[in-house]
C-alpha cells in the first residue's frame, strides 16, 4: 500500500516539475510572453504542456524505486554524520539559516518590481540558495572558533593544554587489570577518559560468569571502574546515538570504530588488540608499554638472586619470577626448583606482553635448598 501511495505521490510531482519546465521554457524561447496568466494561448501550448507533464511524469514514476534507495541511503549517512554533530551546532546553523532567508527576503524586494515574474522567480529561489547557505556556513564556523567540547571528565579535575583533549576510549582488559587507577592517581594520564557502555555490558557479563576466576575478574573491573568514576569523574560514554556501533557484535572491533569516530587514543594492554590497532593506524597506549618502560633495566652480564619456583617449557629449564613479576627462564634451572640460587643474566627480551629474562646459574650458587 506504501508504495503505491509513494508512487502516485512521485508522479503528480513529476507532472508538477513537468509543467514548471514548460513554464521556464516558455518564459526563455518565448520573447512575447511575459509571464503570469495565457501561459496556454493554442493548440501547440496546449500539447506541448500536456507532453511535457506526460513526460515527466512517467519519468519520476520509473525513478522512483531507484530514488527511494538512493534516499534512505543519504537519509542515513547523514543521520550517521549528524550523530557526532553537537546541539549548539545544530542550533548555530538553523539561526545561520534562517538570518540568511530573511535577508534573501529583504533583498528580493527590491528588484521585485523590475524583473518579470519569471525572471523574479528563478533569480529569487537563487538567491534564497546562496544566503541560505552563505548563513550556515557564517554560523558554524563562529560556532567552531569557541572552545572544542571535550567528552568524558577531565582526569584529575583540571582543564588540560588544547593537545591534551583527546580523548583515551578504556578497553575491558585496563578496568580488570586495574593499574589505571594508580596511573590516573599520579597525573600522568592527561586529558579525557571514555569509559565506553558496552565495556561495562561485557564487565558485568564477566562478573556473572559461572567460572569463578572470570567471576572475580568481572567484580574486580567494577570495583575499579566505580574508583576511578568516584575519584576522578570518569563517566560512561553512551554510543547509543552511534549508530554503526549497533552492526558490529565484537566489542574490540565496537572499540576500534568508536576510536577512530572520535579522533581518540585506544588505551588497553590486550597484546592482539594492540596489534589490530597499529594496523588500522590508531594510537594505542598500552600499560604494559608504560610498566616495562619504567622498570629497572636489567643488564646482560648482571648477577641476582632469585628463586626457581617451578619447571619451564623445554627440558632444562627452570622459572622464576622476579618482585615486579618479571618471569625468569633459568637454563639448567629444573633440578634446582625450590632453590633460591645466583643467576647471570644472558638476554632480556621485552614486548608488549611483558619482559622476559634469560639466564644461566652462577657458579657461586650454593647446592642446598634454602
Amino acid at each position: 500500500m506504501f508504495k503505491k501511495i509513494y508512487s502516485m505521490f512521485m508522479v503528480v510531482l513529476g507532472c508538477i516539475a513537468g509543467g514548471v519546465f514548460y513554464y521556464l521554457m516558455k518564459i526563455w524561447f518565448d520573447p512575447s510572453y511575459k509571464g503570469g496568466g495565457d501561459l496556454l494561448e493554442t493548440n501547440t501550448d496546449y500539447s506541448m504542456f500536456i507532453l511535457s507533464i506526460f513526460v515527466f511524469g512517467f519519468t519520476f514514476y520509473f525513478l522512483a524505486p531507484a530514488i527511494s534507495r538512493r534516499g534512505a541511503k543519504v537519509t542515513l549517512n547523514i543521520g550517521r554524520d549528524l550523530e557526532e554533530v553537537s546541539s549548539r551546532k545544530v542550533i548555530a546553523g538553523t539561526a545561520g539559516i534562517i538570518t540568511g532567508l530573511i535577508l534573501a527576503l529583504l533583498i528580493s524586494m527590491t528588484y521585485r518590481s523590475v524583473l518579470s515574474s519569471g525572471w523574479y522567480a528563478i533569480i529569487t529561489m537563487i538567491l534564497y540558495i546562496f544566503c541560505g547557505y552563505l548563513g550556515f556556513s557564517i554560523g558554524v564556523s563562529k560556532l567552531s572558533d569557541g572552545p572544542a567540547p571535550i567528552i568524558g571528565s577531565l582526569v584529575g579535575g583540571h582543564r588540560g593544554k588544547k593537545n591534551d583533549n583527546v580523548p583515551k576510549i578504556v578497553d575491558t582488559s585496563v578496568v580488570i587489570d586495574g593499574r589505571i587507577a594508580d596511573i590516573m592517581a599520579t597525573g600522568f594520564l592527561e586529558g579525557p577518559v571514555a569509559v565506553p557502555d558496552f565495556v561495562l555490558v561485557e564487565l558485568r557479563h564477566i562478573a556473572d560468569s559461572s567460572d569463578s576466576l572470570k567471576r572475580a575478574k568481572g567484580r574486580r573491573g567494577l570495583d575499579v571502574l566505580d574508583k576511578i568514576q568516584q575519584e576522578y569523574g570518569v563517566q560512561i560514554y553512551n554510543t547509543s546515538k552511534i549508530a554503526v556501533l549497533d552492526e558490529i557484535p565484537e566489542v574490540d572491533v565496537k572499540l576500534l570504530k568508536l576510536t577512530q569516530n572520535l579522533g581518540g587514543k585506544l588505551l588497553t594492554t590486550d597484546y592482539n588488540l594492540n596489534k589490530v590497532a597499529g594496523i588500522n593506524g590508531i594510537q594505542v597506549l598500552n600499560i604494559n608499554d608504560l610498566a616495562n618502560a619504567v622498570k629497572q633495566p636489567v643488564i646482560p652480564g648482571e648477577t641476582m638472586e632469585v628463586d626457581i619456583v617451578k619447571a619451564g617449557k623445554e627440558q632444562s629449564q627452570g622459572i622464576g619470577y622476579m618482585d615486579d613479576g618479571t618471569m625468569i627462564v633459568v637454563e639448567d634451572g629444573r633440578k634446582r626448583i625450590g632453590e633460591k640460587v645466583n643467576v647471570t643474566v644472558t638476554s632480556v627480551i621485552q614486548t608488549s606482553a611483558g619482559k622476559m629474562i634469560f639466564g644461566r646459574i652462577s657458579m657461586r650458587s650454593g647446592a642446598g635448598r634454602s
